[in-house]
């Protein structure tokens, strides 16, 4: 006789997600009765249990997770289980978990304008990526009704919409506009497989963000979707779970050059906001000082005369200050303390650079620093010293741009400038100093 495993199971809870409330409107009552003092979650373990002992079931019955219904089949797969189809995590593995949704709003679901597709920002594949990320590392819970701390609604569509950048908050229905259609091998991470249910469209629809193929056979990939409980990111066989006729691939119409063929690589994960309290005055933690680094890549290295440091001061306030307004934002929003949108454009190296401080006629602006014009460097500051090179009549280097990428392109112009200084040798190595940075500028 098979010796039957007893599970102790929490009670349902009394969250109210979508997922959650479905279920509970349709799964059996709880027995009254239970093992050690615990109910017995929707009796399921006990009828298991007595069925294995009478030998009428092989082995206990697979319990469907609380958030959603029980996989149809079982499915072996990454991060599941070969028996029921369900994560570790409560979740269906399946999709078979419906995934209502909202219709188009506004960030945080205010207001009443709705800025049009061209305003959308332009975003590399890796941003797009690292921007879904946030929501799976924060396990951001699945709502139809509320919004997240970044203004985006908690569902599929609102996770697209954040994910892509958008102005507001999107649906199934609208998200194609934002879009233009591909074919599955022109897939990239990034792209999105959209399935808008015309007959049911605010509950019979999904999308799902393409994270990169998992095999050489391109039968699946990395996806990342918000569905109940909440975010998450596995290996979703193509072009998803059910529906399979009728997913679309889209590409994001602003996506810039980024990494191809498979998942961006991020350097590691990134760090989620700590809170409000951990800057203004006062504050002296890490989290100031990586404010500070990551402000000063971003073109705020004029605010600081030294640093960044772990202590808060008005460098930091001034050059987050200026971060924040040059995304346009104005009153309370520009007031110079980091919150979690600022964070977020930061970390994900998203939105816009803060704009080079302009100088009196004759004067020459700061030289940031050696570091700012080596190899992998990325900043507001290349691109301005291509301009001035390209000024100065040394622009036959450059095929494009010049760009905020370090490249030869720069270091060739770099070079010839300063040869034509009468430099020679390590003085002419095509990478700025001071006396470079002044002369150029002069």
């Amino acid at each position: 006789m098979i010796v039957p495993v007893f599970e102790e199971i929490e009670p349902v809870s009394d969250c109210d997600c979508p997922g959650c409330v479905l279920g509970r409107r349709t799964a059996p009552r709880p027995s009254p009765g239970g093992l050690h003092g615990r109910p017995a979650a929707r009796g399921a373990a006990v009828v298991a249990a007595a069925s294995a002992a009478f030998g009428a079931v092989p082995q206990a019955v697979a319990l469907a997770a609380p958030h959603a219904p029980a996989a149809p089949h079982a499915l072996a797969r990454p991060g599941g289980s070969a028996v029921d189809g369900s994560l570790a995590d409560g979740s269906a593995a399946d999709g078979s978990a419906t995934t209502p949704q909202g219709g188009t709003a506004p960030l945080f679901g205010t207001g009443t304008s709705k800025p049009p597709a061209s305003r959308s920002p332009a975003l590399t594949r890796t941003q797009i990526i690292n921007r879904a990320k946030l929501w799976v590392d924060a396990q951001v819970p699945y709502s139809t009704s509320k919004y997240w701390s970044d203004g985006y609604r908690q569902d599929c569509s609102g996770y697209v919409s954040m994910a892509w950048g958008l102005l507001s908050n999107e649906w199934t229905g609208s998200l194609a506009q934002f879009g233009v259609r591909i074919t599955k091998d022109a897939l990239e991470p990034g792209d999105i497989l959209l399935f808008h249910n015309a007959a049911n469209p605010q509950n019979g629809s999904h999308v799902v963000i393409f994270g990169g193929w998992t095999d050489y056979t391109h039968t699946a990939y990395t996806g990342y979707e918000q569905t109940p409980p909440h975010t998450r990111r596995q290996s979703t066989p193509y072009p998803y779970w059910n529906n399979t006729t009728k997913y679309v691939p889209y590409r994001y119409k602003n996506v810039t050059s980024g990494a191809s063929g498979s998942e961006p690589a991020t350097g590691g994960a990134l760090t989620p906001f700590p809170g409000t309290s951990y800057f203004g005055p006062g504050a002296n933690n890490k989290y100031v000082t990586q404010l500070g680094q990551m402000l000063i890549a971003r073109g705020g290295a004029s605010f600081y005369a030294k640093g960044p440091g772990p202590v808060w001061g008005e460098a930091d306030r001034r050059a987050t200050e200026a971060f924040q307004k040059a995304q346009g934002w104005t009153g309370p929003a520009a007031d110079g303390l980091p919150g979690p949108r600022t964070w977020e454009l930061l970390v994900t190296k998203a939105g816009k650079d803060i704009l080079p401080a302009k100088t009196a006629p004759g004067s020459v602006p700061a030289f940031p620093g050696r570091d700012y014009f080596r190899p992998g460097a990325n900043n507001v500051y290349v691109t301005r010293l291509g301009q001035q090179l390209v000024k100065k009549g040394f622009g036959s280097y450059y095929a494009t741009g010049p760009g905020p990428r370090w490249g030869e392109s720069d270091r060739r112009a770099v070079e010839a400038f300063q040869k034509a200084q009468g430099w020679r040798g390590s003085q002419a190595d095509g990478y700025p100093g001071p006396e470079t940075w002044r002369r150029l500028f002069t």
